[in-house]
């Protein structure tokens, strides 16, 4: 299903995608940007986080939205 507000979208996004990767990096994840999702390494697991949409999943965390959450459920593993 296509966005509502692309130009929303486009405004928002890189804002989000740095914000998130900044909070990644400080809790000392190595954070690789492919194109518009954030991936980093969890306990050997590749996790992926969708800055705009705010969706994360990976093996080892549970599926959910928020940046919020994952960094809540990072801290708690």
């Amino acid at each position: 299903m296509a966005r509502l507000d692309i130009d929303k979208q486009n405004k928002l996004e890189p804002k989000r995608i740095e914000h998130a990767a900044h909070k990644l990096i400080s809790l000392g994840y190595d954070v690789k940007q492919t194109g518009v999702v954030l991936q980093f390494q969890h306990n050997g697991e590749t996790i992926r986080f969708y800055p705009y949409s705010g969706w994360h999943t990976g093996k080892g965390i549970k599926d959910g939205r928020g940046l919020k959450n994952l960094i809540n459920q990072l801290k708690n593993k």
